[in-house]
């Protein structure tokens, strides 16, 4: 088990100690073999249970999945909306949005492999749940970038596009992050923030390093 997944950290909400076993066992074996590939054995094996154990807390594979997406939505929903209501100009809030959203997906690159792009196994109505979580982040990267434009700081052709522009660049961190790669979370999330400066920016100096 990765030493993301074993940490649980993302997971501390979830009560009790069986259940939050389940969910991060169920995150890495997801992870690794796919929602479709993984079974309910795999999962309860990993979390040093067994099958009718899991069914105490969750009466489906599906279940476990809703329950690691809906919490990585709500982690990123709450990141990007403490931005959007910050204070400072939107090229600050836009940058402590990517850094933070960034950061976050290669700190928990495991669970955000599950949570970005196992979304089809859901159910319908999970899947339409999740949904909205999602419009209500793009809407948060959005409205900071709509205030850039008005107020000159941005010079962008279109922001809805800009918008998923920037959100695909952020969520793909999760799929190629590396712990033992030469850069810590910190510093990609540092790059991705200045990256994306540097798309939106209108004709002025330079973006600070941060």
């Amino acid at each position: 088990m990765s030493a993301e997944a074993a940490t649980g950290e993302a997971w501390e909400d979830v009560t009790p100690d069986a259940a939050r076993r389940l969910v991060i066992a169920a995150v890495q074996a997801f992870a690794e073999r796919g929602y479709h590939a993984t079974t309910t054995r795999d999962i309860a094996g990993r979390a040093g249970m067994s099958p009718a154990a899991l069914y105490i807390h969750y009466r489906t594979k599906e279940e476990l999945l809703y329950q690691i997406s809906k919490v990585g939505h709500l982690r990123s929903l709450a990141m990007l909306g403490q931005a959007r209501d910050s204070g400072g100009s939107a090229a600050d809030r836009l940058a402590s949005a990517v850094h933070a959203f960034v950061r976050w997906h290669a700190e928990h690159h495991t669970t955000g492999r599950v949570v970005q792009y196992e979304l089809g196994a859901l159910a319908e109505d999970h899947y339409a749940e999740i949904v909205v979580l999602r419009r209500q982040s793009e809407e948060a990267i959005r409205a900071i970038i709509a205030d850039g434009v008005a107020a000159g700081e941005f010079d962008v052709p279109e922001v809805p596009g800009t918008t998923l522009a920037v959100l695909s660049l952020c969520i793909d961190v999760a799929r190629w992050f590396n712990p033992a790669g030469r850069r810590t979370p910190d510093e990609v999330g540092a790059l991705y923030a200045d990256l994306v400066l540097r798309m939106v920016r209108a004709d002025g100096p330079e973006p600070a390093q941060r």
